[in-house]
């Protein structure tokens, strides 16, 4: 459950910022941005700081080396679907929302993994250290 809801938070954060459809916040910005400046800063900024978070997260987490073979296994799961004829990759607003998915599957689980991991080790992964 944990790996689902982190997962979520990451779709939800890469779906509002781009999506196919006009309702996300590069859209909403290029149409309305210049009439509502304050705003588009204000939101551009709390996005930029969520993906600084979401990224920093699943970096401390899995590292470069994880987060790239994440990507390649999910990569390869596209590839392997459309090979087989199970996703049809013709449509460009379909792309996109598989973009999104994709990269939202890794950050949920470079966000969730420390919690895999002590599930399947028992170990708990300790960042920073009280010396007192």
């Amino acid at each position: 459950m944990v790996i689902f809801t982190r997962w979520l938070a990451a779709f939800a954060l890469l779906s509002v910022t781009f999506n196919p459809t006009p309702y996300n916040y590069i859209a909403w910005a290029r149409e309305h941005g210049a009439a509502n400046m304050p705003v588009a800063v204000l939101a551009g900024l709390i996005l930029f700081v969520s993906y600084i978070i979401f990224l920093n997260a699943t970096l401390a987490s899995i590292g470069v080396f994880g987060l790239a073979l994440v990507l390649a296994i999910v990569g390869a799961l596209i590839w392997v679907l459309n090979d087989y004829g199970m996703l049809a990759l013709d449509n460009k607003s379909f792309n996109v929302w598989v973009g999104v998915l994709a990269l939202s599957v890794v950050l949920g689980i470079g966000l969730g993994w420390s919690h895999v991991s002590r599930a399947i080790t028992g170990q708990v992964d300790v960042d920073d250290v009280d010396e007192n």
